[in-house]
């Protein structure tokens, strides 16, 4: 009867990990690319953090995945769900990547985070007057660990490359705009578009290609698969410390490319960094006993 009952939770257990795993339903950017016209849009600094949701009660992963934030941490936290990233800073991504993925969170690291907010996914009315609404919220709290990523009116292709320059030339990772006019609405979208000097992707890791030469004995490459089936090699950009241990199979990377060729394969494919932004799972106590 034991075994039944273990079996049943741990069925549950598995059915409310599914259902977590679906993820909220978060706006999704498109590329900016030369010669769009930018009336209407804000721009603001892409952060190179953790993206998180906040539902009014939790801070969900962008897969759905509860992020064991301290209480102290969402003290001031308003009741309506917010859109943003957490953020240690400029090049910190591994640093803020490793504190959310603890099941148990250390309040040094925490101390180091913001939850910067871009949006808010609940208000029902056109992003600029969300952003009138992010302002006024974050004035009001007392949270040092709750505020606003800057927003500013767009201008020229010129003025905006400026600024990109600008924002590159301190460690940041891009800019991001998001057209005034707009709703929040799940899934990739025209309205909100990224600008970097590079194009970035997700793959999986599913082979290693040998090493040579000076790396004989190590991972030459990583072989990755894309999510439309398309296998490539991964070795530029890899670390010495990568080579030697390398991400594991299965695993998901981002890399970053320039464009396709003609066979639609990434040209010039180069690694970033190992996808780690997903907290770990718990694993269910369950009696296996009769």
């Amino acid at each position: 009867m034991k075994s039944r009952q273990g079996l049943a939770i741990i069925g549950l257990w598995i059915m409310a990990g599914w259902c977590l795993a679906q993820g909220p339903a978060l706006q999704l950017a498109q590329s900016y690319k030369k010669g769009m016209a930018l009336q209407g849009y804000w721009v603001s600094e892409k952060l190179d953090g953790v993206r998180a949701y906040w539902d009014g009660q939790q801070l969900l992963s962008r897969g759905g995945n509860i992020i064991a934030a301290p209480d102290w941490f969402l003290r001031d936290f308003p009741a309506q769900p917010l859109d943003g990233e957490l953020w240690m800073g400029r090049g910190r991504f591994a640093q803020v990547s490793a504190a959310i993925r603890r099941l148990q969170p250390k309040a040094q690291e925490w101390r180091q985070i913001r939850f910067m907010v871009f949006d808010l996914p609940a208000s029902g009315v056109p992003f600029s007057e969300r952003v009138e609404k992010m302002r006024g919220l974050v004035e009001k709290t007392s949270s040092y660990h709750l505020a606003m990523v800057e927003q500013r009116r767009a201008t020229d292709h010129g003025a905006l490359l400026a600024r990109l320059d600008r924002v590159m030339a301190v460690g940041g990772e891009g800019l991001m705009l998001h057209h005034g006019d707009s709703f929040y609405k799940a899934g990739r979208t025209a309205a909100l578009l990224k600008v970097k000097t590079f194009q970035d992707a997700e793959a999986t890791v599913v082979d290693y290609s040998e090493g040579k030469g000076k790396y004989q004995g190590q991972v030459g490459a990583l072989v990755v698969k894309t999510g439309d089936g398309r296998r490539f090699k991964l070795g530029s950009g890899l670390s010495d410390h990568e080579r030697a241990d390398p991400p594991s199979l299965g695993s998901t990377v981002t890399y970053k490319y320039y464009g396709l060729t003609a066979t639609g394969l990434p040209r010039f494919a180069s690694f970033l960094r190992i996808r780690n932004d997903e907290p770990a799972a718990p694993t269910p106590n369950v009696s296996q006993s009769d």
